[in-house]
């Protein structure tokens, strides 16, 4: 420890800077600030944990007692101990009232404090993996979600729109659940339900018709009267007209096309670039995920996806597998972005040991693009003019080919931002791939 201060404001030991009180835990022995009645703060949270949850010989209380003590900041979880739900939870495990499977953390309808649990287990062992937690969620909240719906042929017709469209893809998603966001995909999913449930509604109240009665002028009556969001019903007047063709649908629904390209300025982006180089008061993980974001215009979703095996570390720099083709970082920020690759945020708290470069919260989690995004405008950053600003500097600098393989990005989204920018041949990828289809 270095809790003194020199005569140049430099922070050192205890001994030199002539500290008498004791800074040794008594029962450790470890030099640490003592948090109560001589002990440090892990073994005060050794204690409290041991008396709330009272493992005993049970193998599963004992890894959880385990996985928080454990934590690099044992002060973080005394906190957490604190919160009336956290501790309301831990008291019901420890009464053994609450078992600790995932039907029963389930039945707690997605308490934040049951997540944070289930989390813990699933990350270290003691609670089986039952595919993605992604996906277990959508299922519950589908479950609630139908619940709340009129059984007027409403609640059915939403639970078979899905369960054949949403369910169905989303399993299909959960193969590639490492290459893939499936929180992003469940939060697509869980709009266009939640909107088709409130059209239906709304059909039956104004109209007392159900889907068999849906006509042109219902949808344009609705679409008509509320905000953008009801857009979101065109997938499911497909669905229900599925098996025929876009000439024979009798109903449909315009699609959600933006008026315009928002965009800051290449000025603007160069200063945001600078910010996060340059705020280091900033965590670490924010300015990184900025720059992958302004120097590559990656999607905030597969930001929070990239993990170790992303980072390429060879002989002549440090690379990042954002597509088929690894793209090197800059030489005067490879210094930068391997010191946080080889020590990531948010591995304090129980989310030790993970492969994701940022992490979340959640142990075994990585940090969701909405808290991100949030984050980013600490930054300055913009997320949707900045990506635009990105893509159209790049589509100008590199080839449109090379691009798709550098960034991961399909043909149709650069070619448009080529095309934007005025770059030659913007659309010979596009082209080219109509030519092989025939």
């Amino acid at each position: 420890m270095t809790p003194g201060r020199s005569a140049t404001g430099q922070p050192i030991c205890r001994d030199c800077a002539g500290i008498r009180t004791n800074l040794t835990c008594n029962r450790c022995a470890q030099e640490a600030e003592r948090h109560r009645g001589g002990l440090c703060a892990r073994c005060a949270l050794n204690d409290d944990l041991n008396a709330l949850l009272k493992p005993g010989d049970d193998r599963q209380i004992r890894q959880l007692v385990d996985a928080l003590a454990a934590a690099d900041r044992p002060e973080s979880i005394i906190s957490y101990l604190r919160g009336a739900r956290a501790h309301e939870l831990l008291t019901r495990i420890g009464t053994r009232e609450l078992p600790l499977t995932h039907e029963a953390l389930d039945s707690l309808h997605q308490s934040a404090a049951a997540e944070h649990i289930r989390a813990l287990l699933v990350h270290h062992g003691a609670l089986p993996r039952r595919g993605s937690e992604p996906v277990a969620r959508f299922r519950l909240w589908l479950t609630a979600r139908l619940a709340q719906l009129p059984d007027d042929g409403t609640r059915s017709s939403i639970e078979q729109f899905a369960t054949w469209r949403h369910l169905r893809r989303i399993r299909e998603k959960e193969k590639h659940a490492n290459a893939v966001n499936l929180d992003t995909v469940t939060h697509a999913a869980k709009q266009e339900i939640t909107e088709a449930g409130k059209f239906l509604v709304w059909l039956r109240t104004a109209h007392n018709v159900g889907p068999a009665g849906i006509q042109q002028a219902h949808v344009d009556e609705y679409l008509s009267e509320g905000a953008t969001t009801r857009k979101h019903i065109r997938n499911y007047l497909h669905w229900l007209q599925r098996g025929k063709s876009r000439r024979q649908r009798t109903v449909d629904g315009p699609h959600r096309v933006a008026n315009s390209l928002p965009m800051v300025t290449q000025q603007q982006r160069l200063e945001m670039v600078r910010s996060c180089i340059e705020l280091e008061q900033v965590v670490a993980s924010t300015r990184i995920a900025g720059l992958i974001f302004l120097l590559w215009a990656q999607p905030l979703n597969r930001i929070v996806m990239l993990q170790q095996r992303h980072a390429l570390r060879r002989v002549d720099g440090l690379y990042l597998q954002l597509g088929k083709t690894p793209t090197i970082v800059p030489e005067e920020l490879a210094a930068t972005f391997g010191a946080y690759f080889a020590s990531p945020d948010n591995q304090r708290t129980g989310n030790t040991g993970t492969d994701w470069l940022f992490p979340g919260r959640k142990a075994g989690g990585h940090l969701h693009e909405a808290t991100l995004g949030q984050r980013l405008k600490v930054l300055g950053i913009d997320p949707q003019r900045a990506r635009n600003a990105t893509l159209q500097d790049l589509t100008r600098q590199v080839d449109a080919r090379s691009l798709i393989d550098l960034l991961g990005y399909s043909g149709q989204t650069i070619t448009l931002h080529a095309a934007r920018a005025g770059a030659p041949m913007a659309d010979y990828v596009v082209l080219r791939q109509r030519a092989a289809e025939r």
